[in-house]
């Protein structure tokens, strides 16, 4: 199958590119630049979603379109921060979706990213993928987000939306942000340490998603979590635990907000996501708990 990727030069789109150029998909990727380390054979056209529309001929033809491109979250949030943030994800995809309108042979499929950041601080709430979104600004941006890639189901398209937690994994993501200081032993809870972290593993998330480009059944939202979220104090002394190091430095919810402004609220929010629709699917998750998943990620490296 022919096979469209924006965001391939991300942590996510890495991943996917290999797991599907192993699957024999004929893999098209949509980037601002080229990643340097291109497999043979898979086709690269830029791509800038804040400016243009997508190249039509990398869409054509396609069965399948795998939508990633957006915007870090993880920076501060200075006004334009935000402008970039929202437009990357929002006018982004109705760039895609209105190059869509315009071909020939329409894809049947797009597999869209959204985040659990939908949801918002909902505390001891249990979430599922029928719960409201909260509000604020990256709830607001989901909508929004999840609103223009709804459009493609108006070309006769099959869309599922992942809502993605916290992605872990060795090359890229949050934890490789993490690491450094908790292998000098200055790592700890954030705030009351109480908040939910609903956490997925790199290698699921590829699963899931090649997961529902399979499954004709599958449409609308799916929680790409796993079914075991933690609170951040578990989190972090499960980390310590496997690099081996203590976890005794941890860091107020103020001082977060003066270092990371507005942004620290993906650091102190609450959301406890349960992976509904996925464990309704019969989808197998490698690693459902966080020991598993660390294990696999950190392993002989993690004392290094």
């Amino acid at each position: 199958m022919k096979i469209a990727l924006t965001g391939a030069t991300g942590f996510v789109g890495r991943r996917l590119i290999a797991r599907l150029q192993g699957g024999g998909h004929e893999l098209y990727v949509l980037s601002r630049r080229e990643p340097a380390d291109l497999p043979d054979g898979v086709r690269f056209h830029q791509w800038n979603a804040l400016k243009e529309h997508p190249p039509l001929d990398a869409l054509e033809g396609a069965g399948a379109v795998i939508h990633l491109a957006g915007e870090p979250v993880a920076q501060r949030w200075t006004p334009r921060a935000k402008l970039r943030i929202q437009a990357s994800r929002v006018e982004g995809t109705n760039a895609l979706t209105a190059a869509i309108a315009r071909l020939t042979h329409k894809p049947k499929t797009l597999l869209a990213a959204s985040a659990i950041g939908y949801y918002g601080n909902r505390g001891e709430e249990l979430l599922n993928e029928n719960s409201p979104p909260g509000s604020g600004f990256l709830p607001e941006t989901s909508v929004r987000w999840e609103a223009a890639s709804d459009k493609a189901a108006q070309l006769g398209m099959r869309v599922v939306k992942f809502r993605i937690g916290l992605v872990l994994g060795a090359e890229g993501g949050a934890l490789k942000k993490m690491l450094p200081p908790f292998r000098l032993g200055l790592g700890g809870r954030l705030g009351s340490g109480r908040q939910w972290m609903s956490w997925i593993h790199v290698e699921d998330l590829a699963g899931m998603i090649l997961f529902a480009l399979q499954r004709e059944d599958i449409r609308g939202v799916m929680n790409a979590t796993s079914p075991n979220p933690v609170r951040n104090a578990a989190f972090t002394h499960a980390l310590g635990s496997a690099l081996k190091r203590p976890t005794v430095f941890p860091v107020p919810a103020f001082a977060l907000k003066l270092l990371l402004g507005e942004m620290s609220e993906l650091l102190l929010d609450s959301q406890r996501v349960e992976p509904a629709a996925a464990l309704r699917s019969a989808f197998s998750f490698q690693f459902p708990s966080l020991a598993s998943a660390l294990q696999d990620i950190l392993g002989p490296r993690a004392a290094a």
